[in-house]
């Protein structure tokens, strides 16, 4: 095969794929990126952060976790849950330290410096519609984040 008619079916092959992607109907995306969460004792509380992004606008309504007896969504400075927290689209919403978080109330279990625990996000979008994603979260100190600039530190 020559050089020429390679890069004409390659051409004609990512068309192709391009198309297809356009006929096919969109759906949203959802993003969830450093999941963490903060050791803690049986029967005590913690929180959990990380980072949502969904293409579409959506509103995590709920979540829940194994480990705990309950889990709500909290804003800054609120010691009871929220009902919900909206999801603008495209934009990435940070649970964080100070902001809004989840609080996981009365632990089933002591929650240990590197363990996983699994959570379960209920996310409702713009028609109504629900769907739930399962996130697996860090037990640490500080944010994966702020633990990669810290690594990155040098004294001077």
């Amino acid at each position: 095969m020559t050089r020429h008619a390679f890069y004409a079916r390659s051409l004609a092959t990512c068309l192709g794929v391009a198309l297809a992607i356009v006929a096919t109907e969109a759906s949203a995306i959802f993003v969830v990126n450093q999941p963490w969460m903060t050791p803690a004792a049986t029967g005590r509380s913690t929180s959990a952060y990380m980072d949502l992004t969904s293409t579409e606008g959506a509103t995590l309504v709920a979540a829940r976790s194994e480990v705990a007896a309950s889990v709500s969504i909290r804003a800054p400075n609120q010691r009871a849950g929220s009902a919900h927290l909206s999801l603008p689209a495209g934009k990435m919403i940070r649970l964080e330290k100070g902001g809004y978080r989840l609080a996981l109330d009365r632990l089933t279990r002591t929650v240990s410096l590197g363990d996983r625990i699994l959570l379960t996000l209920t996310i409702e979008s713009s028609d109504g519609s629900r769907q739930e994603i399962v996130v697996n979260a860090e037990a640490r100190h500080r944010s994966p984040l702020d633990d990669e600039r810290r690594a990155h530190q040098h004294p001077h």
